[in-house]
């Protein structure tokens, strides 16, 4: 207990001033509250107020608010019990004499419950008992009624002081304590094995890496010399790098050499030693660094790293520099390093050679169809056939994804040239037979010859590539040597594709429609939407002489765009004109139904124009439906949901699964051309047609052909009961002032009254 006197009291000012400082505010109690939440570990003090009477307990709660506290109150003990309870107090008042709970079964509480709090008993029970009672308890300080409020203050300060004091003391300790547990994890979890060595050369602290990178146990070499672990080519070396004494620059640094381990590098120990490459690193450790003496020299610290990963890495790096991974053919690089060698021995020689560019024909639909990994096990398979191929002394490179190029260095006449890609070829055409899955792949092979299609490796690369694309073009599964007319048609595809950039940037595309027409009743039900390329020099282009083209590079997304957006605006304007069953098929490339965000982009486009989703249609070929139908049949049932018709166009060309109808929201089969173009007059029927309208029955879902040009067609589709028809029987695609007049004159209900009559009185039973 301490005795406060009146020559020692201490003015609220100067107490306040003590505990915060130069840095306090002036008139202010504590400082603010930044200041504070610096000091004080805890933020805000947290004071707790105990006494029985009200008076008494709102008179110290005044005094220690003007003072800048905060504190909470509690009036009578069972209300402090009740309060110590819930929170974490720094400092509380306490009055002793209280009836029920008194302030000795509060600090019996305390003191039970280990409360970190500093308890200031405040009380006029000034007896020796109370007061040892209240400090055996653990009582901070005393202070007597009636008390002078400096007296108070300055022993609560005193005890925030401490509580302060103690927070900081406690936060350095759990600070070193980290500071201890981290460098012990960081040393033991080093990917590096850390040792210390006597001056003698043994062994006084290994790190935890030595057993998962050596195999032995920590024990095992502690009092034991270096030289135990050192493979025994290499003992020398260790000598200069073990028992290192130098220090700083001059000390051993990134020493190779060989350790013994008891472990496999693959993990299971071993019956005997084996070595593995180390890089070493070591100082010599003195017990005063500025005496660097013989008395003083301490001992070794050192590290050492496994690198026999980094060799093995170092050669697999080499490899992969050069060589395809898959197939572990060379890649372009070697190619092209082989192929300048080759022109460069040809020329001395004045000899020839050749270059073939390879591109397999199908390879996408495998790998789009059963996966990418069964396409690298085709290309692995390709791979080993084309070398079955070659001869000494040729390179065989997988120049990236499914292209291959073929270096011949000795070559006499294109004969020589011919052999070889016909057995290609014949090799090719052969089934591949990979997890009971019969896959048959061709092949469309450029070749260019040295020196006639050029002298250099760039240019014999690109003109056997530019020869490769003409095979593709004529229907693949072949080869064509390099000529300078096809320079200059892909001069003039590369031209093209600048026009069309140039084309849709100015506005030269046209949407076009022909219409769909009812075969039961010849009423216009719909149209498709088409496009043309209003060239400025060339005239009206076809879609097929640039829309290929416009898929390879990319261009088609942005056309497939336009064509929709013209279209809903044309459909929304008849519809809004009273043809209400007007709706319209636009196409759906695979380029933008992949597209972030594509779903989106269609909805706000038909809101833009005012068109409801009822009255579109989205053909979409199968082979689009099959690219990525994780990504595809979410983005189509929403359509769906939304009211969108899906339809398969050009069905029966490409997969014509059951299992595929099932699992995609379609509404609507579209037989191809090909197949009505096959109705004659003298056949009775047209088998494939027979299957996709039994297919389309089975299934519910409408049937529209398209290619419709005959009478003959006409009656037996009807017959069959396909319910739609398109094609130039009724129109070619027109531009959109002309199908306002079809549709208002409807041209086609004679006839195609006139053109199903002779198919009897009415569609078979069950057509849609």
């Amino acid at each position: 207990m301490r005795n406060h006197d009146a020559a020692h009291a201490v003015s609220p000012g100067e107490s306040f001033s003590r505990l915060r400082g130069s840095q306090g505010a002036p008139g202010s109690a504590a400082g603010s509250d930044e200041t504070r939440g610096q000091e004080n570990p805890r933020g805000r003090h947290a004071i707790l107020i105990v006494d029985d009477k009200p008076e008494l307990l709102n008179s110290l709660h005044q005094l220690v608010g003007l003072h800048g506290y905060q504190a909470d109150k509690a009036l009578g003990g069972a209300e402090a019990l009740r309060a110590l309870g819930g929170k974490r107090y720094d400092v509380v008042l306490l009055d002793l004499i209280m009836p029920g709970v008194s302030g000795h079964d509060v600090l019996d509480y305390a003191s039970r419950e280990g409360l970190d709090c500093k308890i200031i008993v405040v009380s006029g029970d000034s007896s020796f008992s109370g007061i040892k009672h209240a400090l055996h308890c653990g009582a901070f300080d005393f202070v007597k009624k009636p008390y002078e409020a400096g007296e108070l203050i300055a022993t609560m300060e005193t005890a925030l002081r401490q509580c302060e004091l103690e927070d900081q003391n406690q936060a350095m300790g759990e600070k070193l304590r980290e500071s201890e547990e981290l460098h012990r994890f960081i040393v033991n979890n080093s990917p590096d094995l850390v040792y210390m060595l006597d001056r003698n050369g043994c062994f006084i602290f290994l790190n935890d890496r030595l057993e998962s990178l050596l195999g032995y146990e920590r024990d095992e070499l502690i009092g034991r010399h270096y030289t135990e672990l050192v493979d025994d080519d290499h003992l020398e070396r260790a000598r200069n790098v073990f028992n290192e004494r130098r220090m700083g620059e001059r000390a051993a640094t990134n020493v190779e050499l060989k350790l013994k381990s008891r472990l496999n590098r693959r993990g299971p120990r071993l019956f005997h030693a084996q070595s593995l490459w180390m890089e070493l690193t070591a100082e010599g450790v003195y017990s005063d660094p500025n005496e660097r003496t013989r008395e003083n020299f301490v001992g070794t610290y050192g590290t050492a790293r496994d690198i026999s990963e980094r060799k093995e890495a170092e050669e697999v790096i080499n490899f992969q520099a050069y060589h395809d991974l898959l197939t572990h053919l060379p890649n372009r690089a070697l190619l092209k390093d082989r192929l300048s060698l080759a022109i460069a021995h040809a020329r001395r020689n004045k000899r020839k050679l050749a270059v073939m560019f390879l591109d397999l024909d199908r390879f996408k639909l495998v790998n789009d169809t059963l996966g990418h990994t069964m396409g690298d096990r085709l290309l692995k398979a390709v791979a080993n056939r084309l070398q079955s191929c070659l001869r000494r002394g040729d390179t065989l490179a997988r120049f990236g994804g499914d292209e291959f190029t073929l270096l011949l260095p000795e070559v006499r006449t294109k004969d020589d040239v011919v052999v070889i890609a016909s057995k290609i070829l014949d090799r090719l055409n052969a089934p591949f037979v990979i997890d009971g899955h019969e896959l048959f792949v061709g092949a469309s092979i450029g070749i260019s010859i040295y020196p006639e299609a050029g002298d250099s490796e760039e240019t014999l690369i690109q003109n056997a590539d530019i020869a490769m694309y003409q095979v593709k073009g004529r229907g693949k599964n072949g080869y064509q040597f390099f000529s300078e007319e096809m320079n200059h048609s892909f001069s003039t595809r590369l031209s093209l594709e600048r026009e069309l950039r140039n084309g849709l940037a100015q506005g030269e595309l046209k949407v076009y429609y022909q219409p769909q027409v009812s075969l039961l009743s010849g009423r216009i039900t719909g149209v498709e939407a088409l496009v043309r390329w209003q060239h400025p020099v060339r005239g009206l282009v076809e879609p097929i002489d640039f829309l290929p083209m416009a898929e390879e590079t990319g261009l088609i997304c942005q056309i497939d765009e336009y064509v929709q957006s013209q279209a809903f605006r044309d459909v929304a304007y008849w519809r809004s004109k009273g043809f209400d069953g007007m709706r319209v098929s636009v196409n759906l490339s695979a380029t933008q139904l992949e597209k972030e965000g594509f779903v989106d982009r269609f909805v706000a486009s038909l809101q833009q124009c005012g068109l409801e989703a009822q009255a579109v249609k989205l053909e979409i070929t199968e082979n689009t439906l099959m690219q990525d139908m994780e990504v595809i049949i979410p983005k189509l049932k929403e359509l769906r949901r939304l009211g969108v018709h899906i339809a398969i166009d050009d069905f029966g060309t490409g997969y014509s699964s059951l299992s595929y109808l099932q699992q995609f929201p379609i509404q609507t089969l579209k037989i191809d051309r090909s197949f009505v173009g096959d109705i004659r007059e003298d056949e009775s029927d047209a088998s494939i047609v027979n299957a996709i309208v039994a297919m389309a029955r089975g299934l519910k879902l409408d049937l529209i052909a398209e290619g419709v040009e005959n009478r003959t067609q006409l009656r037996y589709l009807h017959a069959q009961g396909c319910s739609e028809g398109q094609g130039f029987f009724f129109s070619r695609p027109v531009p959109a002032s002309e199908i306002t007049t079809m549709i208002r004159q409807n041209p086609f209900e004679s006839v195609v009254r006139e053109g199903t009559a002779s198919a009897g009185s009415s569609a078979p039973a069950g057509a849609f």
